[in-house]
């Protein structure tokens, strides 16, 4: 597996949960101080979209690492709970960077 498989998702898994966090925050502000409901739709859509993205690139992950099921599940799952993705990611890395192979660069001879 290349390491920007892995990149890819842990940039999408950090972006994901930190766009979460904010969204959480203006449905904060909207259902509880009634202020906010036009930023409330633009982040929740942006949220949206980069949640598809997460999903695309944790899919790709793992179908490449060939987790089970039930792991590849839980990974998907984590970008919809607040705060879950940040701790998940970390547990990801540890287990997927042993199966990287990219091959070191050369470096230039004098």
């Amino acid at each position: 597996m290349k390491s920007s498989v892995l990149t890819r998702y842990r940039v999408m898994a950090y972006v994901t949960a930190v766009m979460l966090l904010v969204l959480c925050a203006c449905m904060t502000f909207k259902y509880g101080f009634g202020m906010g409901k036009d930023l409330t739709l633009v982040i929740s859509q942006i949220h949206g979209v980069l949640f598809i993205i997460y999903l695309v690139f944790a899919f790709d992950l793992g179908s490449k690492a060939k987790w089970p099921l039930g792991k590849l599940l839980w990974v998907l799952v984590s970008g919809t709970i607040p705060t879950a993705a940040f701790f998940v990611e970390r547990k990801v890395v540890r287990e997927v960077e042993p199966l990287i192979t990219d091959a070191a660069p050369a470096t230039a001879q004098a």
